[in-house]
């Protein structure tokens, strides 16, 4: 098995700037002539250089399904049984030498044959049924692998038409709001990207673009989602206050070793008054919150630098998650295949203890007073070096 010495190799070569092309709608009919959309740039292709799809029959021949399958039209397209079930995929160890490659290069597309909408009480009132599950980012802790077997491209969930019908259904049942909570003082919150990044996402399809524009219909509810990389065309889907992107940030030493093909943390953070101004509520996840030698003081770096730079207007509507890292043994081994560098910080046994999952799987936390510890500290250095900086709640 190949053990890299380094940060593995990315041919993605994509650096992601606001700049670089300027923002444009994610709906090619909306398109103004002069600016073009960015998931049609160089950038955007280097991060999906979509060689094969993998589709269920239904869902190649959805409009969602056709709609993917030309935006890649030189893409082998493959039928497959089931999107959970890929023969050479899907628990095929000897992919683990190819896990960043297989994220850019393979799609997949599926139906949600399940919609269902779960409680949740943290980030979010609700999990709504996710449109898509799966990355083309490589974060070495993310969590959504380990169920897939060796292999996380993004699947695409074609029957958007039925979930965001479900959705319609679920936020009429509950009414208006009547308690605040640390969700939302006002609105019932749905987080719609639990599996996937939606940023990544509205470079595939519009599912995200159709999400963003239900839920601006809905006055009792907001969508939520976490991202760890910089789209422009969202700044033209007008969410109307309606959506929340949750930018996740950590130390950029971390974030060059962990956050594999993301947006550079300091460019999501640049990113935030852009967002705000273009209808967004903009918040921010401090996640993962990896204990390692001289965290403290990369944490409060971080801290300042939010401090430093984020405008008023950001300031006064921003909160903060944070989230202590969780990791995985199955995810572990893995990783020992294609980054080993990441599980010097990331697998700390001296520190951390199991915990067996609701799935099953093997999961390893911060012992509980050393995780205790780390929030007390980082809520003090929030306290000292960020205080506008609200924390809805650690985790």
């Amino acid at each position: 098995m190949h053990h890299p010495s380094s940060t593995p190799d990315d041919d993605s070569g994509v650096l992601f700037g606001l700049d670089a092309l300027g923002p444009g709608p994610a709906d090619a009919d909306q398109r103004p002539s002069f600016r073009p959309s960015f998931r049609d740039s160089a950038a955007a292709r280097r991060l999906l250089p979509v060689r094969e799809i993998l589709a269920e029959p239904a869902a190649a021949a959805s409009p969602r399904g056709r709609q993917v399958i030309a935006r890649f039209p030189e893409a082998r397209v493959t039928t497959v049984e089931s999107h959970w079930r890929i023969p050479g995929l899907h628990g095929n160890e000897g992919n683990v030498d190819r896990w960043v490659r297989i994220k850019g290069e393979t799609l997949v597309l599926g139906e949600k044959k399940t919609l269902a909408t779960r409680p949740n009480g943290r980030s979010a009132d609700w999990i709504a049924p996710g449109t898509s599950n799966g990355c083309a980012m490589a974060c070495a802790y993310c969590y959504v692998p380990r169920r897939k077997g060796y292999a996380n491209p993004v699947t695409v969930f074609t029957n958007i038409d039925r979930i965001v019908a479900h959705l319609a259904r679920h936020v009429a049942r509950q009414g208006p709001k009547t308690e605040p909570n640390q969700c939302d003082p006002e609105s019932w919150v749905y987080d719609i990207g639990e599996n996937g990044d939606c940023s990544v996402d509205a470079l595939i399809c519009d599912n995200t673009a159709d999400l963003v524009h239900a839920f601006r219909q809905w006055p009792t509810a907001k969508a939520s989602f976490a991202t760890k990389f910089v789209n422009p065309d969202l700044l033209a889907l007008d969410p109307r206050g309606r959506t929340r992107i949750r930018f996740s940030v950590m130390p950029p030493d971390d974030s060059r070793l962990l956050d594999v093909r993301t947006s550079p943390v300091a460019e999501r953070i640049g990113a935030a008054a852009d967002f705000l101004d273009a209808g967004y509520e903009v918040h921010f996840n401090l996640s993962p919150v990896v204990v390692r030698p001289g965290w403290k003081d990369a944490w409060t770096a971080l801290l300042s630098h939010l401090d430093d730079v984020l405008p008023t207007r950001v300031k006064r509507q921003a909160a903060a998650e944070v989230i202590m890292l969780t990791h995985n043994r199955e995810l572990h081994e893995v990783n020992l295949g294609w980054h080993p560098r990441a599980e010097d910080v990331l697998w700390r046994p001296e520190l951390q203890q199991a915990k067996r999952s609701e799935s099953g799987a093997l999961n390893v936390r911060y012992r509980n007073g050393v995780k205790r510890e780390a929030v007390e500290t980082l809520r003090t250095l929030i306290d000292r070096h960020a205080p506008w900086l609200r924390v809805r709640y650690a985790f």
